[in-house]
């Protein structure tokens, strides 16, 4: 659906698009809209959508000047934010170094304390590899009920309500463990 409102967009715009796929969206709605479609790997996301060195590549071959990142998958990579602009592509988004201050929710606090942005009260922020007794000291600041959040996840990823001291602990490992894996 993203894809799609971004090739409509760019056709109000006067735009060409190049649509990237999978093997198997050949046949998909954005393929079919876009002025040019490659495919660029394999079903699994990990094998096409989150390549990369085959979009850059895909966007250099075809002459494009812009790159919409769409939702999801690499729309908020820094990474993928900077291979753009390192190969002269314009990246339709936010700046590699914004991705990367926003994609880190201790940074994130930071920028926005230092911009006088009103934050929720409490937030104690503390690495992965931080002690049970780190954890124990910042969470009796805030008080319970309280809600851990792994630095690293995102869309929900890494989250974990505590309604009490005794639960702490293995929740802020579990919430680390499956931001990790995400």
């Amino acid at each position: 659906e993203i894809a799609v409102r971004i090739i409509r967009a760019c056709r109000e715009l006067g735009l060409q698009t190049v649509a990237v796929h999978s093997d198997c969206d050949r046949a998909a709605l954005h393929v079919r809209l876009a002025d040019q479609a490659v495919a660029i790997g394999p079903a699994p996301a990990v094998e096409s959508y989150l390549r990369i060195d085959a979009i850059v590549e895909t966007a250099r071959e075809t002459g494009a000047d812009l790159v919409h990142p769409g939702y999801g998958f690499l729309a908020e990579n820094a990474a993928f934010a900077r291979a753009c602009v390192d190969a002269g592509l314009t990246f339709v988004g936010p700046s590699p170094d914004a991705i990367a201050r926003m994609g880190s929710k201790t940074e994130a606090r930071h920028v926005a304390v230092a911009a006088g942005v009103p934050v929720v009260p409490g937030g104690a922020t503390f690495s992965a590899d931080a002690s049970d007794e780190t954890i124990v000291e910042a969470a009796a600041t805030v008080g319970y009920p309280l809600l851990i959040k792994a630095v690293a996840g995102g869309g929900g990823k890494g989250m974990r309500a505590v309604e009490r001291a005794d639960d702490l602990v293995a929740a802020a490992r579990r919430a680390v463990s499956e931001a990790q894996s995400a």
